[in-house]
């Protein structure tokens, strides 16, 4: 009995773990949830998929007035990128030179709402996404048990005046999905309930990347 029970959960929520390559020539941990295979941790790389670099904007003044792609560290320290990965403004999300390794590509919302309705729906799928603990999350990180092994982390976001914002508190993904000329739509968790969140924001905002597989 309790094989079979195990092999329903397996179809429910089907996870695996490999290495595929990425921008900067390392390698990536992935997880399958239901028929999506996402990287388990945030996108860190400093080239578009051609080669290209991708500016690194430090200067809050300059991070608001951009109309093109850049990244940076939250609050520009370089000890949170192995962590929490950098953040993008949305402009490099969309830039037509790739920012997603090969063999992958930036989800769009509906990608999104494909993952948070095989958890259980956005009210209980943030919960499920969420690294469990307190080491990242601000307490109480409620529901957090990273069932799905989507592994969420608070990796905070940088405002459109370019000021840093809530990491440990809550952390925001960006979707491909444009609404409108001015913002673009993106996912978020937070430390104090279990769901995901979405809703649009300027395209000058910093938000983590979080790679799904063609």
């Amino acid at each position: 009995m309790k094989f079979i029970l195990s092999i329903a959960s397996a179809v429910l929520i089907l996870m695996s773990c490999s290495k595929s390559p990425n921008n900067t020539g390392g390698s990536t941990t992935t997880v399958t949830i239901c028929a999506q295979v996402w990287m388990t941790k945030n996108l860190d790389v400093t080239t578009y998929r051609n080669g290209d670099a991708i500016p690194q904007v430090t200067d809050a003044t300059a991070w608001a007035n951009l109309t093109t792609g850049a990244w940076c560290y939250y609050n520009n320290d370089p000890a949170n990128g192995p962590i929490y990965g950098k953040l993008y403004n949305w402009y490099a999300v969309n830039d037509t030179r790739g920012l997603a390794p090969t063999g992958y590509h930036v989800p769009s919302d509906g990608e999104w709402t494909t993952l948070e309705t095989c958890l259980g729906g956005s009210s209980v799928a943030g919960g499920a996404m969420k690294e469990a603990g307190l080491m990242h999350w601000l307490s109480p990180n409620t529901g957090a048990t990273n069932s799905s092994g989507f592994a969420g982390l608070p990796g905070g976001s940088r405002g459109s005046d370019g000021t840093f914002i809530s990491i440990g508190g809550d952390g925001g993904w960006w979707s491909s999905t444009e609404n409108d000329t001015a913002g673009a739509w993106y996912r978020y968790l937070y430390y104090f309930n279990s769901s995901v969140n979405s809703f649009y924001y300027d395209k000058t905002f910093g938000f983590s990347v979080r790679c799904l597989r063609d």
